[in-house]
């Protein structure tokens, strides 16, 4: 089955350019140019992943995503776009972006963050429903309810981005583990290009925002110097 794809972007030949290469992995690709034309598009589509412009002709691709964001929860969103400092890729995954890709791109990186996006989807789908409850990680305050993917501190509901929510459940899968930047963007983004370690340590900081009593000193998502990150260890008793 083919995949449906909405890119939004108002550069006709970067459009078609990325419709094309899409076509090539198993992506039916719809264009919309605005953000009037996506909103319509989504709202008429059955859309597995956007890829979508920062920049657009009736406004900012920003508020778009978030529009999404709230709309469907786990859908995939890929911000592809010439403003790349590192406050616009915090600014995006603020707002709900899973990825952050800067023009110009290579189209082997677009297509591996495109599929690593998809797989996600496909994990998701193919999971086997479970009884509610089934799976539900507690951990000094922090309370993980796995099939209904929601999370709360010390009692108060957080709402996550998709990502956030799968990079914390990592985590705390696996306890005491100190995991990379490079073994992270492998395990949970489903790629490892050197030069991206940016992406993790953005939603790190995104997720201990939300999640910490204190971010300098957290008590769930650790930094182990040199190293990487790990999930504190429960404590004993």
């Amino acid at each position: 089955m083919r995949r449906q794809v909405l890119i939004v972007e108002d550069e006709p030949d970067i459009a078609r350019l990325v419709q094309m290469h899409l076509a090539d992995i198993g992506c039916d690709a719809t264009l919309a140019g605005s953000c009037s034309e996506a909103r319509a598009r989504f709202v008429a589509g059955e859309t597995e992943l956007v890829v979508l412009d920062r920049m657009l002709p009736d406004g900012d691709g920003l508020a778009l995503c978030h529009e999404f964001r709230r709309a469907v929860a786990t859908l995939p969103i890929l911000m592809l776009t010439a403003k790349a400092t590192e406050l616009d890729r915090v600014v995006g995954l603020e707002v709900g972006a899973d990825d952050y890709l800067a023009k110009p791109f290579g189209v082997a990186e677009l297509l591996a963050r495109v599929k690593a996006l998809l797989r996600r989807v496909d994990a998701l789908r193919q999971a086997t429903p479970e009884p509610a409850g089934a799976e539900r990680i507690e951990h000094d305050g922090l309370v993980i309810d796995v099939p209904r993917r929601q999370v709360s501190v010390d009692g108060a509901a957080v709402e996550l981005t998709a990502r956030e929510f799968d990079l914390l459940l990592f985590f705390a899968r696996h306890p005491g583990r100190v995991f990379s930047r490079m073994q992270l963007l492998d395990r949970v983004w489903g790629y490892n290009h050197e030069g991206y370690e940016h992406t993790v340590n953005s939603h790190i900081n995104r997720l201990r925002g939300k999640i910490e009593r204190d971010s300098a000193q957290p008590r769930y998502v650790q930094t182990v110097w040199g190293v990487g990150y790990r999930f504190a260890d429960a404590k004993p008793g």
